[in-house]
């Protein structure tokens, strides 16, 4: 719980720091790369770790995967460019791929049906101190010193959580007879290069036939890999296990499109500080936590599919109020409200889905079901930070105002 909570910390962090750190690198339109590197290089870091889990209990690949993280800490804090930092991104996405792979499969393998929706309230919970402190703290460290120390500032915490989680987890690891291959491995890379080149297409604003190239190159080398990876028939959305997957890519896309870019537009259309950006990626996370204690109690009654239509509704209003704020004239108070609004849907749909992935799964498999799923998480939030970011980058190359 613990190390979930400084992955959480550092990625609402990032979120708050990025146009300070985007005011002293400069590369604009490297922006968007700066959360799609990280999620694209989570991709391989979730599938092999949910298949080591399943092959070799959860402690190899959480040691590897905290590793990792911690050396993509250190080459952010001392970043001296755009494109280093983007680096760096990519080493730590890696990293912090592994970790919910390990926990999702831990909690799939040691928990019956009837207490996994308390787990996920317990492990949603751990993003409550992030979410209150998080943002503010980050801002605030970036305005009085160096933005550099927010990432550098992490390592002892992430040193102390790693021994403490590994000793928890060496009672867990139970090896079972799948091998994890490398055909899953070299999937993964492909996948990873293909949306690579999509998000590179996407932000290839100046030059439509090359960013069409690219878009349809990075599909064809993706596509067939990806399929592999998941469910038969997820992006077909075939009842069960694979429209289950698909709907977690779905839901992350919607929220992370927006979540990547609030605090940009706060200051760079109404001129305010990264602290005060931060706050409305603190209402949403503490909206995210208080929905995920909701859903907690609410998941037998209503039931899981009647929380994740709420999520989705709640997330479509947020954005709505949130697009409000790109007026000058508009009040900011909105996008503290609208935001929160979104955490909110995302609390109430995000643990029930997970829910059902563990439930859907075959016995045995858990942790492959697992890094499916963060597999969907990540290809949603990347191609949703990609999107963002081409629209960002268009509109720098445009001059839009």
């Amino acid at each position: 719980m613990l190390t979930i909570t400084l992955v959480g910390f550092e990625s609402l962090a990032v979120a708050t720091i990025l146009p300070s750190i985007e005011r002293e690198l400069g590369d604009l339109h490297l922006y968007g790369w700066v959360f799609s590197a990280y999620f694209l290089g989570s991709l391989p870091g979730i599938v092999i770790a949910g298949r080591l889990t399943d092959r070799f209990g959860p402690v190899r690949p959480f040691a590897m995967g905290l590793a990792l993280f911690s050396i993509g800490l250190v080459m952010g804090g001392l970043a001296p460019s755009m494109p280093a930092l983007v680096l760096a991104r990519v080493v730590q996405g890696i990293g912090s791929g592994a970790i919910p792979a390990v926990v999702y499969a831990s909690i799939g393998r040691s928990y019956t049906e009837a207490v996994r929706p308390r787990m996920f309230a317990i492990l949603s919970s751990a993003w409550v101190l992030p979410s209150l402190i998080g943002p503010v703290l980050s801002g605030t460290i970036a305005d009085q010193w160096s933005w550099r120390w927010v990432f550098l500032g992490l390592l002892p915490l992430v040193a102390l959580s790693g021994l403490l989680t590994l000793r928890s987890l060496r009672s867990l690891g139970r090896p079972s007879t799948h091998d994890i291959g490398p055909i899953a491995i070299w999937a993964a890379v492909q996948v990873t290069f293909g949306a690579g080149l999509v998000l590179s297409g996407l932000s290839a604003g100046s030059s439509p036939l090359i960013a069409l190239s690219l878009v349809a190159g990075g599909v064809l080398i993706g596509i067939r890999p990806l399929q592999s990876l998941v469910p038969p028939g997820t992006l077909r959305a075939r009842p069960g296990l694979p429209a289950t997957i698909l709907s977690r890519a779905v839901l992350t896309y919607s929220f992370f499109a927006a979540d990547a870019y609030v605090p940009l537009s706060v200051t760079s259309i109404h001129g305010t500080s990264a602290t005060t950006a931060g706050l409305a990626l603190t209402a949403s996370g503490l909206l995210w936590a208080i929905g995920s204690w909701i859903q907690e109690r609410k998941v037998t009654t209503w039931g899981p599919r009647t929380l994740v239509r709420a999520g989705f509704a709640l997330i479509l209003l947020g954005i709505t109020l949130v697009s409000i704020v790109l007026n000058p004239s508009a009040p900011l108070s909105l996008v503290v409200v609208g935001w929160g609004v979104a955490g909110l849907g995302m609390g109430l749909a995000y643990a029930p889905i997970s829910l059902l992935v563990l439930e859907q799964a075959e016995p045995g498999r858990e942790g492959s079901a697992s890094s499916s799923m963060q597999l969907a998480d990540v290809l949603g939030v990347a191609l949703g930070a990609g999107s963002g970011g081409a629209l960002i980058a268009l509109g720098d190359a445009l001059q839009w105002t």
